[in-house]
């Protein structure tokens, strides 16, 4: 566990840093938030994690709830219903969700095989996956449905699940894959649109984007240094402390600082790996569900690394997604301590 804390403090410091060469300001919350994150994990350890795995059920259920709410009482923010605001607290229930929908799968898929038939366990996990999956698509967030869906495959596809119940979903999923273009929002297709060809609306929709790879592009090697970067901190680049915090970053520190940032993410997925490995081989009860909640975590950071960075590097679309650790929020700080604590 000390390698895997050791490399979520560096990164954590790597995005701190970031955040005060261009938004001295923000820095100080997102250190609070940071230490609000230390103070869940020491608090979920204290509690031990077996009471999460044992309420599980509750918890999933719970933030269904939550995610039902938002979608009524959230307040619209550029278009999007995502965060609940209390007199006490603020929060984006889906970050959360995330953690808690990969507790719930690990003990579904760990203990499921005594209670079903292939066919049932099937639907059952499926269920568990679709409802969430459509309340957070309708909030609209893309971005966390996409992860939530790689988080459902990989651990499913791993289990003990017959491979062809997924060909079939597969297939299914292939043959209306068009409707989805008519159940996208507005904002969706255009920004798949822009994607595809940027010029098409260079000012508009397709701005972030553009800016995003200059941004990059700006760095250069070693990066023009700490505070320096005139294409974020001059504002040209939106969302430059959130969605876009990674080209930020390597507007600061070239594209040296990004390989080190890169390389203590590998290094995170590698332990996190080697975790994934040993129970394989354990044989205690509590096993299968150590590995099936290890994978889903893993799962978890890495599909949100590999589309932060993707969108920041104009290699894929863009969607409201955070890079862990990097980007500003206390919400995205907050459930990956709690799903930091609850590893095994």
């Amino acid at each position: 566990m000390i390698p895997i804390f050791l490399a979520v403090f560096f990164i954590f410091s790597f995005g701190l840093l970031n955040l005060l060469g261009i938004r001295p300001n923000l820095a100080l919350w997102q250190l609070r938030f940071f230490f609000e994150g230390l103070i869940l994990f020491l608090l979920v350890k204290k509690i031990g994690r077996q009471f999460f795995f044992t309420n599980s059920k509750f918890f999933y259920w719970l933030f269904i709830f939550f995610l039902v709410v938002v979608l009524f009482l959230a307040e619209d923010v550029r278009g999007s219903r995502r965060w609940l605001n209390f007199s006490f607290i603020n929060f984006q229930p889906s970050e959360f969700f995330k953690i808690f929908f990969i507790i719930y799968l690990a003990n579904s898929l760990a203990k499921a095989r005594s209670l079903f038939n292939q066919r049932e366990k099937f639907f059952s996990v499926l269920g568990l996956f679709f409802l969430p999956a459509v309340l957070i698509f309708k909030q609209p967030d893309l971005g966390t449905t996409l992860v939530l869906t790689f988080i459902f495959l990989a651990m499913t596809f791993i289990s003990n699940i017959p491979k062809k119940y997924f060909f079939r979903l597969f297939l299914i999923m292939l043959i209306f894959f068009p409707l989805s273009w008519f159940i996208m929002k507005p904002y969706q297709r255009v920004r798949l649109i822009s994607f595809i060809n940027p010029h098409l609306d260079s000012q508009g929709t397709a701005y972030n984007m553009i800016q995003s790879i200059i941004t990059v592009g700006s760095g250069g090697f070693f990066g023009k240094g700490l505070g320096l970067g005139t294409q974020a901190k001059l504002l040209f680049l939106p969302e430059n402390y959130t969605d876009f915090a990674f080209a930020s970053f390597i507007e600061q520190f070239g594209l040296f600082g990004g390989l080190i940032l890169l390389v203590l993410f590998l290094i995170l997925f590698y332990f996190l790996v080697i975790k994934i490995y040993n129970f394989m081989h354990f044989t205690y009860p509590q096993a299968a569900v150590d590995f099936y909640y290890t994978l889903g975590f893993l799962v978890m950071i890495f599909s949100q690394v590999v589309i932060n960075m993707g969108m920041n590097l104009g290699l894929l679309p863009v969607t409201g997604i955070t890079l862990p650790l990097i980007s500003y929020g206390g919400s995205s700080l907050a459930s990956f301590m709690l799903g930091l604590a609850l590893l095994p």
